[in-house]
Order: C-alpha cells, then structure tokens, then sequence
C-alpha cells in the first residue's frame, strides 16, 4: 500500500467537505435577509440527492419494469407523506413482487 498517496486522498476529502461548509460563514458575515437566496439554499441539499440518486434508482434492479414501479410506489408513499422507512420499504417490497412477477411470467 501507499500511504502517502491515501494520506493525500483523505487530505483531498476533507478539504472538498470543510470548504462548502466554511465558506459561507466566511463569506456572509450578517443574515441573509433575500428570500429567493433562502429558499435557494434551503433547496440545494434535495437537488443534489435527486441529481445523485435517480440515475442509479432506474439501473439497481435486474429490470428496467421493477425499478420504475418501484419508483412510481416510493413517489406516491412519499406524496401522501408517509415516512421514510414506509417509503424504502414499500419500493422495496415493490421490486421484489415485480421482479417474482416477471420471473414467473418468463418462466426464466
């Protein structure tokens, strides 16, 4: 093992976590009063888990069919409000009676 080159990829790491976290308080010194700003903000954090997560979503399955029925579940537990261990595991149960369905269905 190189143990200088993963002491400098937990340097990396660290600085690409702190930074986004430290430079707002550096750079604003009083409270952001803009509303647009605010909800732009309040807003990110949700943006970035979709952007990170739908792809995967639709390519974690055996099936394209099982992966988006568990979607369109998910989106609608999460729609009516319902927790979040309610929502994993309806998707969940969703792709797997979806994928015992397929399989019987193909006879495969």
């Amino acid at each position: 093992m190189n143990y200088t080159r993963i002491l400098i990829c937990i340097l990396i790491m660290a600085l690409v976590t702190y930074l986004p976290r430290m430079l707002p308080l550096a750079i604003f010194r009083r409270k952001i009063g803009n509303q647009f700003i605010k909800s732009f903000l309040a807003y990110v954090p949700y943006a970035v888990l979709a952007a990170m997560t739908f792809p995967e979503i639709l390519y974690s399955t055996g099936n394209l069919i099982s992966a988006l029925a568990g979607l369109v579940v998910a989106v609608l537990l999460a729609f009516f409000n319902r927790g979040l261990l309610v929502v994993a595991l309806g998707a969940s149960g969703t792709v797997f009676l979806t994928e015992q369905l397929i399989h019987w269905v193909t006879g495969t």
